[in-house]
């Protein structure tokens, strides 16, 4: 099979959350565990962090991937779901995996795929596992896909266990509550691993430090560490901050498990972030006349953040080039959207996406106003076209679309 031969497989054969949506979740590890053990146990083979949370997992995955890497360690990097191409998914030191792994590792191994209906999730993580195996890495970080405890990344013993923070996202998998989204999330809290908590919440504190007590583990509250150093990154939504102070508290477990890590290591990582990873997406600004920025925040508590910052940015008019998928409860992000803007509505280009036209029926019911386009390049040229020198237009709503326009 060449390369394309071998995506399209692994697309269309297999069930895969952000194509399908619930009909791709799995409800226990057996399959990732029988896979791990047909392939020898290869996440035994490297030390890890494991990374989960409903929003800053991945920036907070790519900022420690980064200093790690500044500090001079080989760093595998594991992420989902990818804006560009499959190998976005799959990293060491910034570069993707090869195409020839990948289609040497689904040729070997197809038939088991097959015979044990594997997931797309559960083969991909597979495959990170036994390419970072192979590249002998130092230490590989690990972003859980979705959920925690039951997620296919959750077979690994890390050095640091990371939640962000917790909201309600996923609620048809993950319970309704941001208590039993906790519960879920802190699946991923290993025996004697200690765990650094980005964000401090009333409601889910206390199920975090049970499951810690539980687990022996020491607990770190990222924002409670009053004594950490101040540092810059290169990554610019206001909302990074939080992630900052949680990438700098796994790094001082780290370094209490034998990581040489200096602040020096520390300033350049976080000042390159985009430079080590190639992270794309975040508060991203695609062109400055007029400003265009995209973000793929697309949850309440996520585009809370990103609305926060755009409304403080400088402009003549507003333009928002906005898209969902049709799972999305448009009712609890629908107030945060700035009134005064031309809405230019898409349908991101992916089974899931929803009707442009319907979600110019429901933001016209809140005086959110605007025409609905075919596609997300056809509202994205529109908004151009629209848009004067001194305009912002802003790309959203869903990763989907942020990753029709980059």
């Amino acid at each position: 099979m060449t390369y394309q031969d071998t995506l399209n497989w692994m697309f269309s054969q297999l069930p895969m959350y952000q194509q399908q949506g619930k009909s791709a979740y799995k409800t226990d590890l057996s399959n990732t565990l029988n896979l791990s053990k047909y392939l020898n146990f290869p996440e035994k083979n490297f030390r890890s962090v494991h990374v989960a949370g409903t929003n800053g997992k991945g920036s907070t995955s790519h900022m420690l991937a980064s200093v790690l890497q500044e500090a001079g360690y080989k760093v595998g990097l594991y992420t989902s779901p990818h804006l560009k191409g499959f190998r976005e998914r799959i990293k060491i030191n910034g570069e993707e995996i090869s195409k020839q792994f990948v289609i040497d590792f689904i040729k070997r191994n197809k038939t088991f795929f097959e015979s044990h209906q594997l997931s797309f999730f559960e083969m991909t993580v597979g495959m990170a596992f036994e390419y970072f195996s192979q590249q002998q890495v130092d230490i590989a970080i690990i972003e859980v896909g979705l959920g925690g405890r039951l997620d296919s990344t959750n077979i690994i013993t890390p050095e640091v266990s990371v939640i962000t923070n917790i909201g309600l996202d996923h609620t048809q998998f993950l319970g309704g509550t941001l208590e039993a989204i906790a519960f879920e999330k802190g699946g991923i809290i290993k025996p004697h691993v200690p765990v650094v908590i980005g964000e401090t919440q009333e409601e889910t504190k206390s199920v975090f430090v049970d499951l810690a007590k539980k687990n022996h583990s020491k607990i770190i509250f990222a924002d409670d560490e009053l004594d950490i150093i101040h540092y810059e990154s290169d990554l610019k939504g206001s909302y990074q901050s939080k992630n900052i102070k949680t990438t700098l508290s796994t790094i001082i477990e780290l370094k209490s498990r034998g990581f040489e890590i200096t602040n020096e290591h520390i300033k350049q990582g976080l000042l390159h972030v985009v430079k080590n990873t190639k992270l794309l997406g975040r508060w991203q600004v695609l062109r400055t006349i007029p400003k265009v920025i995209c973000d793929t925040g697309h949850n309440r508590e996520g585009l809370t953040q990103v609305m926060n910052q755009l409304i403080n940015e400088p402009y003549e008019a507003l333009h928002v080039v906005f898209g969902v998928v049709n799972d999305k409860d448009l009712n609890s992000i629908i107030d945060l959207l700035p009134q005064k803007a031309t809405y230019y509505f898409c349908k991101p280009n992916i089974p899931r996406g929803l009707e442009a036209k319907k979600l110019r029926v429901f933001f016209s019911k809140y005086s959110l106003i605007g025409e609905s386009y075919n596609s997300v390049n056809e509202a994205y040229k529109v908004a151009l076209k629209n848009a004067n020198a001194k305009d912002v237009i802003f790309v959203g709503g869903s990763s989907f679309v942020v990753a029709e326009i980059i």
